[in-house]
């Protein structure tokens, strides 16, 4: 374990801090060239936090986006590149609420009735990816390609069965389309907010408990360091022992297994069905909070915060004259920032420490020199 320094915690809060005033000064030129006041933008998004229904919906966005998030950096802990969790997460939320809505799933106590739901998508979502785990190990298939792929195909194979005459069933009075609606049994209650009719999914509960959980495993487990290690350097995990084809289909499997998850607040929590307006894209929202949280349970909590905040403080813009599109721009430099701030600084951290064991040495055949 790294010592903790001033120095150390000081370039550690460089990197974020640097690319936070940097972001902010790149969109401020962006606002100003367009025609609007960056200084009525700041105020219109203080003023959309203040409101107790932007808070309430961004915490409920940030519960989804960290699960994305802790899904993705499972596999790259691994140097694995989990572009898939956009076509498990979706799938699984599809067939789960299809079960969950069953009329069967009505006789069942409330607790069973979520449970099963709950580890169905994730059986889905781990059996998705392990599609990609397999052609990895055997045929060499890069996880990339084979999870782009799959995101299609789960795009398409969802359509397919969602549709009347398979798994899905007609809305009265609207064109839309979706699973038979969960009853009351098997959703999961909100926790109310004064002055919010809106709720906080009673699932963020789960979304802390995966984040605790992916700490403890990755910092204190056995498998954890093996994990680890086979990401740092595949040859000396071999040397150690350690299996990479298995290291890879597990971490895999637990990344589908977490992106499973990733639809279960919406759908229990609030839509009670899938249907064609489920939120999409969700795992590539992920990816950009992993980034900025650096694979850090505390780092993506706090990224997945700033992401839901300026998600639904974009209407608050709009409805102040300023396009609500800065929003997009603004996530889009913050990733960009905070990678190329954090490669800075690890490159500056490894030139400190090459410096630092080259002055070490120096003194060090100096004093051989004067004992001889």
């Amino acid at each position: 374990m790294r010592n903790l320094t001033p120095r150390s915690v000081l370039l550690g809060l460089a990197a974020p801090l640097g690319a936070l005033v940097f972001a902010a000064l790149v969109c401020g030129i962006i606002l100003a060239a367009t025609g609007n006041s960056p200084i009525d933008t700041v105020d219109a998004m203080a003023t959309a936090a203040q409101r107790p229904r932007t808070l309430v919906n961004s915490v409920n966005s940030a519960t989804v986006y960290y699960l994305a998030a802790v899904a993705v950096a499972i596999g790259f802990r691994m140097k694995l590149f989990n572009i898939g969790v956009d076509g498990q997460y979706r799938l699984a939320a599809m067939l789960s609420a299809a079960l969950a809505g069953a009329a069967f799933m009505d006789n069942l106590p409330s607790f069973l009735r979520i449970a099963l739901t709950i580890a169905v998508a994730m059986l889905v979502g781990a059996g998705w990816a392990g599609l990609a785990a397999l052609l990895k190990v055997t045929r060499g298939v890069s996880e990339v390609i084979s999870t782009i792929m799959l995101n299609a195909i789960a795009t398409y194979l969802v359509s397919y069965l969602l549709n009347p005459a398979r798994l899905a069933e007609t809305t009265a009075g609207s064109n839309n389309i979706g699973t038979a609606k969960i009853t009351e049994g098997g959703q999961v209650p909100g926790f109310e907010v004064s002055g919010s009719t809106t709720k906080v999914f009673g699932l963020i509960l789960l979304a802390a408990i995966v984040g605790v959980v992916y700490w403890f495993v990755l910092s204190r487990t056995k498998f954890g360091f093996e994990l680890k290690a086979t990401g740092l350097s595949e040859s000396a995990a071999v040397a150690s022992g350690v299996s990479v084809k298995k290291m890879v289909v597990i971490s895999m499997l637990l990344s589908g297994a977490v992106a499973g998850l990733v639809g279960m607040p919406q759908l229990l929590g609030a839509s009670y069905t899938y249907s064609l307006d489920f939120p999409p894209g969700l795992g590539f929202v992920g990816i950009a909070v992993a980034l900025l949280g650096r694979n850090n349970p505390v780092g993506m909590a706090v990224a997945a915060l700033l992401w839901g905040f300026l998600d639904n403080a974009a209407n608050a813009l709009d409805i102040s004259g300023v396009p609500r599109e800065i929003v997009l721009i603004m996530q889009g430099v913050i990733v960009l920032s905070v990678v190329v701030a954090y490669e800075l600084v690890r490159r500056y951290r490894v030139r400190a420490e090459q410096q630092a064991v080259g002055k070490a040495l120096g003194r060090t055949k100096t004093l051989e020199e004067v004992s001889a």
